[in-house]
């Protein structure tokens, strides 16, 4: 058995497993997430300053940018955390609900906990005038996120949800909502 699929069998046997072990890791998992986030905005600023690249955009206009999108993000992001705790668990893979969350964001995306991230990273990078923020990094930390849901999370969502999960994936998008996809589940809860 090769390493990928050893790890897949392992998220998967802590997310079953003892309820004491997920809520035990799932902070400490959590907070690593966000560290690699932090780490890509700080890589960012010193990579700017390295550079003595020029700040953009340039003020005030980074503001009326960056605060919106951040507050975008912060929103959704909390939209999500939500979702997950009514349904017994957190948006932390090791310690997920015992069923699949198709309610909220998600409903119109599979991922709306990263694409929160994305957002949050964008309006960071036009808070703090970074060009490698905007430009180089949010998009090397979306294609890792992307690389790491298709080789790890997918395959260990399908193992654990099944054919629930290979449905919900195959008719919603992975980040962003489809054209009228949300004005038409609104029509369908009327």
């Amino acid at each position: 058995m090769n390493a990928r699929l050893k790890w897949i069998g392992l998220i998967n046997r802590i997310a079953t497993g003892d309820r004491k072990i997920r809520l035990l890791l799932a902070p400490a998992v959590g907070l690593c997430f966000f560290l690699c986030a932090i780490f890509f905005v700080l890589l960012a600023l010193v990579t700017d300053r390295w550079l003595n690249l020029p700040a953009f955009p340039p003020a005030p206009y980074h503001r009326h940018l960056g605060f919106p999108v951040m507050a975008a993000a912060l929103l959704l992001l909390t939209w999500c955390v939500f979702h997950f705790v009514k349904k017994k668990g957190t948006p932390v893979p090791i310690h997920p609900p015992p069923v699949l969350v198709a309610s909220g964001p998600y409903a119109f995306t599979r991922n709306p906990m990263l694409t929160g991230m994305f957002l949050l990273l964008f309006g960071l990078g036009f808070v703090l005038q970074s060009l490698t923020l905007l430009l180089i990094f949010t998009p090397l930390f979306i294609l890792l996120s992307v690389l790491e849901l298709k080789i790890i999370e997918e395959p260990e969502l399908a193992m654990r949800l099944g054919r629930d999960y290979l449905n919900y994936r195959k008719k919603t998008p992975m980040f962003f909502p489809k054209i009228g996809c949300i004005a038409k589940k609104r029509r369908k809860d009327l």
